[in-house]
């Protein structure tokens, strides 16, 4: 006989959002294998009730209470699917902690995915969002997944380009959302390795050390480093790291914003776009440090939105939308937040 499904009720969902904010699901399920999903789809009552996929709650911004009945992704595993001459193949569940399995690739002697140390939020999340930082995104290292769909309740397997990748999007954000859910993600670890360091704050790194030529550990730490001194931690001041996308313009919009702000933070694009840095945007409209009711601006660093200490998710989203208004009015473009308001 299958053990019976486990469903919690009434569950405080602040310990598992990365914000901290305050929202309770009415009914919970772990899912520890796609067999735990297939069930919840076979219960008579279950199965016809709405559904909320939460892994690590690192994107996320929680405003109301959940009536649907919400998915707690806890899939674990760590393994080499396969070592070839052009790369190393690695497998995660979509339950581990993506820094944990960015730390045990390179503790296996693989490097490739040091310069995304420190993201916060489970493997599982991280094609949903193409999560990047200093150079790399996902999608550069990605080689497939495994999800389950919420519907058919049949395992489905994702390559690179069913997953329409593009800067913090795929098809799990638009077309698919809510629909699947995400079990297990591999890697593409690429052989020889080459080292991604044409970010400033890396180059910066590599003048005070004097070390021009880091191997992938040294690169891990500095980055590690970098984020620490920039970034606050979730488990002592709640946040979602990067709140807004930096956004992207045409080499003419970007001229035209340099013509009156010089100053401004941008990087050029191989199709001849520009992003610029949308936390440079925030500060140049002097909400650094700045708080509506219980949200704020971290002090360190404009793009992150924090928790000051019981804020709601209300808070935040009006925080978010006065700097969306500010920054439009001042450059006339309109900031796209990175986690998902429910």
């Amino acid at each position: 006989m299958p053990t019976p499904l486990a469903v919690e009720r009434g569950v405080n969902l602040r310990p598992y959002n990365s914000f901290g904010l305050p929202a309770v699901a009415q009914q919970l399920v772990r899912v520890k294998a796609d067999a735990d999903i297939r069930r919840v789809l076979g219960d008579p009552q279950l199965g016809r009730a709405p559904k909320f996929v939460l892994g690590g709650g690192s994107n996320v911004v929680l405003t109301r209470d959940l009536d649907t009945l919400v998915l707690k992704v806890e899939v674990m595993g760590r393994r080499v699917v396969q070592e070839r001459d052009d790369a190393v193949i690695v497998e995660f569940g979509a339950g581990e902690t993506w820094h944990d399995a960015v730390a045990w690739t390179l503790d296996q002697g693989f490097a490739g995915l040091e310069n995304m140390a420190l993201i916060p939020g489970t493997v599982g999340a991280a094609p949903v969002q193409n999560i990047g930082a200093y150079g790399l995104e996902l999608k550069d290292r990605f080689e497939s997944l495994d999800a389950v769909d919420l519907v058919t309740g049949r395992s489905v397997h994702f390559d690179a380009g069913m997953c329409h990748f593009a800067y913090r999007d795929s098809v799990f954000k638009r077309e698919l959302a809510g629909k699947s859910v995400i079990t297990r993600v591999r890697l593409k670890l690429p052989r020889p390795w080459t080292p991604v360091v044409g970010y400033l704050d890396l180059e910066r790194k590599m003048h005070e050390s004097g070390i021009t030529s880091p191997d992938a550990r040294q690169i891990f730490d500095w980055v590690c480093a970098i984020r620490r001194s920039k970034l606050p931690d979730p488990a002592l001041i709640g946040n979602a790291g990067s709140f807004f996308k930096n956004p992207v313009v045409s080499e003419e919009q970007c001229r035209d914003i340099i013509g009156r702000d010089p100053e401004i933070v941008h990087y050029p694009l191989p199709d001849g776009t520009v992003k610029l840095a949308a936390g440079w945007l925030i500060d140049a409209c002097g909400w650094k440090g700045k708080t509506i009711g219980r949200a704020g601006v971290y002090e360190k660093q404009a793009l992150v939105l924090v928790n000051r200490g019981g804020a709601s998710g209300a808070e935040v989203v009006t925080l978010a939308r006065a700097i969306q208004e500010s920054v439009y009015g001042r450059f006339g473009i309109r900031l796209e937040p990175e986690p998902v308001v429910v």
